[in-house]
């Protein structure tokens, strides 16, 4: 153990032990005055902190300090009643502040108990249980803005993580300040019930000579008890109200990049008006009441000349400024440009036109950003992939109304939306027609009309699906993310994701990562799942696959059909969950032909149809996906695994939103049924 953990370990035994063991005069002398040292060390130390989060450990220290001050009085009032002395310090602050007169000095006494309960601790407790409501209050919306922030690419996720983890040390500590300052309060409440037992006791044990041996008179037993009672207590209280300032100081201060002495000067003296007006009004004063002008005249005039000479220095420091500027805008011009930031891609970006601000600008009560950051989590918990971050920008080129959305800098797709305006869209069902503009849904291309916000409430009764703007666009956003989110997947992502599963599968990772695939391999599995839209989240099982097949092929398609194999259950419910499923199958006469049409080369294998026979395929395939169509069913396509990645090839020619399936993805639970074959016959 480190000497400070003893230390402390041994501090708080002896100061626990303090209440029980009697300690000698000497010692006692001693502990008084290192009790006074640490109180001055604390408030100096709050006072010239500049953020509160500088003395985290103070709700601890708090606890400690008023732990031993309650020891301290135990002893002296051990020493007091027992001995009718306690020690050198007790009787010279007793003596020093009555100055021979007991009255005099239990009046002072009061007056420091009232100022040190009623001011101070009452004060530091309401403030500290006023800070406490209000950090927790903020907090969710703290969280929110660090995701913005984060979302909108102004900070990257280091720093958001220390500043949510800031948010929480925020919260722990008013928190435990807002209980701690209920120490402070109950041992000034202590102090001034041991000072009734100091003079009541003392007066009783002195005047029957229990302690002296010999009665003494009571005005005697007064004047002994009363002084010793006096200085006991302010020897106790004098750092007890040294810590409650401190308390009070901590917890009223705001974090600032300076110190408070500079702060203090700076804000106060900021303004030469108000010196001025203040110097004024004392010379006045002086001048004119009967008020002592040897005070108010001096006073005013200083007043006023360091009003003058603050106003000169800002008049100053307001001609460097200019001066600095223009030189940092020369420089500027001078300087050759830097274009290595303008290379930079984002991953993602949505860009919109002035008249869609307001669904971005949380000030005009936009969620745009708070949707952002839900897509992100939809995703991740949909899809298990990392989506990176979305950088949205308003764009002057753009129409009002218009949004577009780039993956990789390159525009992907578009819309158009009205801004005081729902989406209605019929479901298929609605037979009563509403008045609206025409328009097309942008996700998915679906007819919908523009309505007013008079109408939504009839088109939803009638039937109609209603959409507001914002979930317009985070929809749009969000299927052009899920169709694009494996060309988004990049090594880092990949190795992001190996670590997160490391920490809990370390064997797993050191046999599959460097020693059977690397990470380009591993990505371009996952990125094959993806496109797909087979989720990733299950990543001990993928690696566990690739793990115990990456030793006998290192074909990337290959490797994924495997991982599919293993993930059949998950992409049956996924794709095959209805009580019984329809499906297309291939013709084994087809399949015999694309294996037999499959070449391989130093890249890889490929399918090599000749034309005439690919045409046919399209041809039949279309025919039956339109049949699919016209029930409203989804097309899905069954056939032997070792064809399948290859007719999933071909077949994205024509139809990219085709699934094909293999027999061995398919859970033995569920039921399927063949309505249509595609053949070349």
């Amino acid at each position: 153990m480190k000497f400070g953990d003893v230390f402390l370990g041994i501090f708080v035994i002896v100061v626990i032990s303090m209440i029980i063991v009697p300690l000698p005069l000497f010692l006692i002398d001693v502990l008084l005055i290192l009790n006074i040292t640490l109180s001055l060390i604390i408030l100096l130390t709050a006072l010239f902190s500049k953020e509160p989060l500088e003395l985290s450990t103070f709700p601890t220290v708090l606890l400690i300090t008023t732990i031993f001050r309650l020891g301290l009085n135990i002893s002296t009032t051990r020493l007091i009643l027992g001995q009718g002395d306690a020690g050198a310090v007790v009787r010279t602050f007793g003596s020093f502040v009555a100055g021979g007169n007991i009255v005099l000095g239990a009046i002072i006494f009061i007056i420091i108990v009232i100022i040190q309960f009623l001011v101070i601790t009452k004060g530091a407790e309401r403030v500290s249980e006023v800070s406490a409501r209000f950090i927790l209050d903020a907090m969710p919306g703290k969280q929110m803005a660090i995701d913005a922030d984060l979302n909108t690419g102004l900070i990257d996720e280091a720093e958001a993580k220390l500043r949510r983890k800031k948010i929480q040390e925020e919260a722990s500590f008013y928190g435990a300040m807002d209980g701690a300052s209920k120490f402070v309060k109950n041992d000034a409440i202590a102090g001034i019930i041991i000072t009734f037992i100091n003079i009541i006791g003392g007066i009783i044990l002195g005047s029957t000579g229990i302690v002296t041996k010999k009665p003494i008179p009571i005005l005697e037993a007064l004047d002994i008890y009363t002084v010793l009672t006096i200085g006991d207590g302010l020897v106790s209280q004098i750092p007890s109200l040294l810590i409650s300032t401190a308390t009070g100081i901590l917890v009223t201060k705001t974090a600032t990049e300076s110190d408070m002495s500079s702060d203090l000067l700076k804000q106060l003296g900021s303004t030469p008006k108000v010196l001025q007006i203040t110097g004024g009004t004392l010379i006045a004063i002086g001048l004119f009441t009967p008020l002592p002008d040897i005070i108010t005249l001096p006073v005013g005039v200083l007043l006023f000349l360091g009003a003058n000479s603050i106003n000169k220095n800002l008049k100053l420091q307001s001609i460097s400024e200019e001066i600095s500027s223009e030189d940092i805008e020369a420089e500027e011009i001078r300087r050759p440009e830097n274009v290595v930031s303008l290379l930079q891609v984002d991953p993602i970006e949505l860009e919109f036109g002035y008249g869609i601000i307001p669904l971005a600008d949380v000030n005009q009560g936009g969620d745009l950003l708070d949707r952002v950051v839900m897509i992100r989590r939809q995703i991740a918990l949909e899809l298990g992939a990392i989506v990176p971050i979305i950088r949205l920008r308003d764009n002057i080129q753009l129409s009002p109304n218009q949004y577009i959305i780039k993956i990789k800098g390159v525009e992907i797709s578009k819309g158009e939306i009205l801004f005081d305006h729902y989406m209605a869209m019929n479901p298929g069902y609605v037979e009563e027609e509403i008045d609206g503009i025409e328009t097309v849904e942008p996700a998915f291309g679906l007819p919908a009309l523009w309505i007013s916000e008079s109408q939504r409430e009839k088109a939803e009764i009638l039937g109609y699906t209603v959409v507001d703007p914002p979930s317009i666009v985070a929809t749009h956003l969000t299927e052009i993310i899920k169709s694009h989110i494996h060309e988004l997947l990049s090594r880092q992502d990949v190795q992001t994701l190996i670590d997160n599963v490391k920490e809990t599968h370390p064997a797993l990772i050191d046999e599959l990562v460097p020693k059977t695939l690397g990470i380009g391999e591993i990505q371009k599995v996952l990125a094959n799942l993806l496109k797909e839209s087979v989720s990733i989240r299950d990543l001990v099982t993928i690696f566990e696959t690739l793990a115990d097949y990456g030793t006998i092929t290192r074909d990337t398609d290959l490797l994924t059909e495997y991982v599919r194999q293993n993930l059949s259950r998950a992409i049956s419910r996924k794709f095959l969950n209805q009580q019984t499923n329809n499906i297309i199958t291939l013709d084994p006469d087809l399949e015999q032909t694309i294996m037999d049409s499959v070449q391989q080369s130093e890249q890889g294998s490929y399918l090599a149809l000749d034309p005439e026979t690919t045409q046919r395929i399209f041809e039949k395939l279309s025919q039956e996906i339109r049949r699919f169509s016209s029930i409203g069913q989804q097309p899905i396509l069954l056939t032997s695994p070792i064809v399948r990645i290859y007719f999933k090839r071909l077949s994205e020619q024509v139809t990219p939103d085709l699934i094909v399936l293999s027999y061995n993805e398919i859970d033995p639970s569920i039921e399927i049924q063949s309505i249509g074959m595609v053949s070349i016959a």
